[in-house]
């Protein structure tokens, strides 16, 4: 006699949780939080570019449209008006929301709010770059994205513009052009990709300064003209190596510094013999963690 075995919808969950996500298929797309995202390396002169797209990589937050809702790469739920987000398909979207050039602030002031600004709405723009859901290589994907947007009566929706990688020379000389308009950089995309939820470099960032994310271990004491507020950070990277992080902060950070366990960006120069960041200084706090 064959036995009948019943499992708790409890150890079911557990076990689900239990399993670690690498890719993407079409079944993400159930209202949950978001699976792992594709993440960016550093692009180097000397990589090969055939085969590569190029767009303006946009200082927004990373957003994901499961086809139900609207995620940060973090797992938070994007309380949007519902106007903004009504006239999004029934699919899988990876993007930026964006403000504009320089309004990094604002858009994550934006985009945490719990209680949405319809007026602050107004000013953002889905930037869409990838259908994560859609099988096939990027070209293909890209092919595809096109055909879905832009959406008729939601310009606040956007595809990002993806031209031809060519040489190092042009693609130095678009940098150069997208930071004197005041955007951040630039993003490159290998057309042969598929979508894997993990840093790879199939996905490469271009920007005229190296920057990294750590996450602040201990606030330490500043002294001098800094006696009685922040001096510097003590930070740990994802790889587990650690150092204090001292310049780069406004009076208004140093007297209201980073929260222990906060992630923060900050730029460096290359780094040194031993593998850490050489003149590191901070940018800002990031809330999604390691970008």
């Amino acid at each position: 006699m064959k036995r009948r075995i019943f499992l708790s919808a409890a150890f079911v969950a557990a076990i689900t949780a239990a399993t670690t996500v690498t890719s993407l298929a079409p079944a993400a797309l159930a209202g949950e939080a978001p699976p792992p995202l594709m993440l960016a390396e550093v692009y180097r002169r000397g990589v090969s570019l055939d085969g590569f797209w190029v767009s303006e990589k946009y200082d927004g937050v990373r957003g994901y449209w499961d086809g139900k809702q609207l995620w940060t790469r973090g797992g938070e739920h994007v309380v949007a008006p519902a106007w903004f987000t009504a006239p999004l398909p029934r699919t899988a979207l990876d993007g930026e929301l964006w403000a504009g050039r320089g309004q990094f602030e604002r858009a994550l002031s934006t985009v945490r709010s719990q209680t949405p600004s319809d007026a602050a709405w107004r000013e953002m723009r889905f930037m869409v770059f990838d259908l994560p859901a859609q099988p096939g290589i990027f070209d293909a994907r890209l092919d595809a994205l096109k055909k879905l947007l832009p959406i008729p009566g939601a310009p606040w929706v956007v595809p990002v513009a993806q031209e031809h990688a060519t040489t190092h020379a042009d693609l130095q000389a678009l940098l150069d052009k997208t930071v004197k308009l005041g955007g951040e950089g630039l993003m490159l995309h290998r057309g042969a990709s598929l979508y894997r939820g993990e840093r790879n470099g199939d996905l490469l960032k271009f920007k005229p300064y190296d920057d990294a994310e750590a996450r602040v271990i201990e606030r330490l004491p500043g002294k001098g003209r800094h006696t009685g507020r922040l001096g510097a950070l003590l930070v740990e990277t994802p790889e587990g190596r650690r150092f204090k992080l001292g310049g780069g902060f406004t009076d208004a950070q140093r007297d209201n510094p980073p929260a222990l366990g906060a992630w923060v960006t900050y730029r460096y120069n290359g780094a040194n013999v031993s593998g850490l960041p050489r003149f590191a200084r901070f940018l800002r706090v990031r809330p999604e963690g390691p970008n």
